[in-house]
């Protein structure tokens, strides 16, 4: 995967510009976590692109959005947010914070399962923890929404959607740089799970590992 361009929340473009560009207020910690996302590498099955940061969740942000896809079907997709405040936050017990969206649709044999949301939870505690990643502070909500079609739409089967919500305070390594590299990886173990995929070899440090275990039953495309 080519690595992904794209704009801080402050304006600045570019990782690594020197001498009097906008880019100088941007903290060097965030511009090599935002690096590490840009030049990740990742599975096939993922498509992957920076989208506009959040403006007033933190000093400093970096957005990606994916898709799971396989042939003209997107099985899973989601935005992964980094936000950095080099003052420090309480609630985040850190300078990090890694927030995110994910979202599948369910096979309805799987929509009624009572332990679904625990499930899913620990799917993506599972994924960070898979690749041997330190975070703290997890919070988040998982939710499954149920659509009937009726009238013009009968013909159409009921669909289950499951949503996660989710963040978490990543390990700051040396510098103060989270390995922001593996937890996108992590991320996008996630999304593979979600969308039914079966895991990948390892094959590196920021390629999808082993340790996942995936939905029995596929989704169908999403609804975009």
């Amino acid at each position: 995967m080519a690595a992904a361009q794209g704009q801080f929340s402050d304006h600045s473009n570019g990782v690594g510009s020197a001498g009097g560009t906008e880019g100088d207020s941007v903290p060097s910690a965030f511009r090599l976590a935002v690096e590490a996302l840009r030049t990740a590498r990742l599975r096939s099955e993922m498509e992957i692109d920076p989208t506009k940061p959040p403006q007033r969740l933190a000093p400093h942000a970096y957005a990606l959005e994916a898709a799971v896809v396989e042939g003209d079907d997107d099985l899973a997709d989601g935005r992964l947010v980094l936000l950095h405040d080099p003052a420090g936050h309480d609630a985040w017990q850190g300078t990090f914070r890694l927030v995110t969206l994910v979202r599948a649709e369910l096979e309805p044999e799987m929509a009624v399962d009572p332990l679904l949301p625990e499930v899913c939870w620990s799917w993506l505690t599972g994924a960070l923890e898979a690749r041997g990643l330190s975070y703290g502070e997890p919070s988040g909500t998982v939710t499954r929404a149920g659509s009937h079609y009726f009238g013009g739409l009968s013909e159409r089967r009921p669909a289950t959607q499951i949503e996660i919500r989710a963040s978490w305070t990543p390990r700051e390594g040396m510098g103060g740089v989270p390995d922001t590299a593996t937890h996108l990886a992590a991320w996008c173990d996630l999304l593979c799970q979600l969308a039914g995929l079966p895991p990948a070899a390892p094959t590196g440090p920021t390629e999808p590992g082993a340790g996942v275990v995936s939905l029995p039953q596929r989704r169908g495309p999403q609804a975009r």
